[in-house]
């Protein structure tokens, strides 16, 4: 399996996904196609972490007053199922592998996983 779950609006997300062949890669625009409780879980059988995939700084926390340091790895995942624009993007999701954000150090070992490939 090879999927990348990215918001379209995004140029971040755009400006990396430019960087890769991604010829043979499903790719998922998570507010057409939101990602579900599978995808999710299976992202979490690699990390063991839903608050690695949450992106924290997002008007969402705002507009639905959440304090993030108050919330659990349920909190996480549920708030990632209910709305796209808490999942820190892009995701890039093989079977064994994932590689999520756009920090440069994610995106420098995600370089170097298209080179190896």
């Amino acid at each position: 399996m090879k999927k990348v779950f990215y918001l379209n609006t995004c140029d971040t997300c755009r400006k990396i996904l430019a960087n890769f062949n991604l010829s043979d890669w499903e790719l998922r625009e998570i507010k057409k196609q939101p990602i579900t409780i599978e995808e999710l879980e299976q992202m979490y059988s690699i990390t063991n972490s839903y608050e690695e995939m949450f992106i924290k700084k997002t008007n969402q926390i705002n507009l639905r007053e959440l304090d993030p340091k108050t919330l659990q790895e349920s909190d996480y995942k549920e708030l990632i199922l209910d709305h796209y624009t808490f999942l820190k993007r892009p995701v890039f999701v093989t079977d064994k592998e994932i590689f999520i954000g756009s920090d440069k150090k994610n995106v420098d070992t995600l370089k170097a996983f298209f080179r190896a490939d």
